[in-house]
């Protein structure tokens, strides 16, 4: 995947408009899903963001029934459960999640977006579509100059930042709970996706997961 250059990423927008035509397949799912549930969300997710983010949080792309549903990162599928209930744990969030945009939630200090911001069909974009929406991700990281970390969750939101960062990704490979310091950049930190299907395997532990937000507090509170 190629990068945004520094001076594409200072005037690009930070979200795809609501009706984005870049990836033909991911327009005509999107058209399908508004005919049958008009009451939904069914646009491109946009970042949420909590004042001067220090944690930049990188999932793959929305979920059907989550957030293309509710129009926020995470929110109505069991992805977010984990990853809300983990954010207010360590301080990167307050309130009560309760699954719906309008519960109150807030971020602290950090922000959440996704590597493809529409839903994919059965939630795999393919290598067009995650080049297409690159340049949000890469203006998104290179203008909130408060960044000190970014966990990636998963493969594709990892490799998504690396392209994003402009670097090899085969010289900072994917491993769950692995810290990529790239110089000039925010640190990198991976984690398994924290999807149904990951715990539901025993692929990602609730505790394996809490693991790595304490070494991101760890790296933000040395800051």
């Amino acid at each position: 995947m190629r990068t945004t250059d520094l001076s594409d990423a200072m005037t690009h927008p930070l979200d795809p408009d609501r009706d984005c035509p870049l990836c033909p397949r991911l327009v005509a799912f999107r058209a399908l899903h508004r005919e049958r549930s008009p009451d939904w969300h069914n646009s491109p997710v946009p970042t949420w963001t909590g004042a001067e983010p220090r944690l930049l949080v990188v999932g793959l792309a929305p979920g059907l029934r989550g957030a293309n549903r509710t129009g926020r990162p995470f929110t109505g599928d069991y992805a977010g459960d984990l990853l809300y209930e983990t954010m207010i744990d360590f301080g990167f969030a307050q309130g009560t999640y309760d699954a719906r945009p309008d519960d109150g939630l807030e971020l602290v200090g950090a922000a959440i977006t996704n590597a493809v911001r529409c839903v994919p069909p059965e939630n795999k974009p393919v290598g067009a579509e995650i080049r297409a929406c690159l340049p949000f991700l890469t203006a998104t990281l290179t203008r909130t100059e408060s960044l000190v970390a970014v966990l990636a969750l998963g493969r594709i939101a990892h490799d998504a930042v690396m392209s994003a960062y402009g670097v090899r990704k085969v010289s900072f490979p994917f491993a769950h709970a692995a810290r990529h310091e790239i110089p000039g950049r925010p640190v990198l930190f991976d984690s398994y996706h924290c999807s149904r299907y990951n715990t539901n395997t025993g692929r990602l532990t609730r505790e394996m997961f809490r693991d790595v937000f304490t070494l991101i507090r760890a790296e933000i509170d040395a800051a």
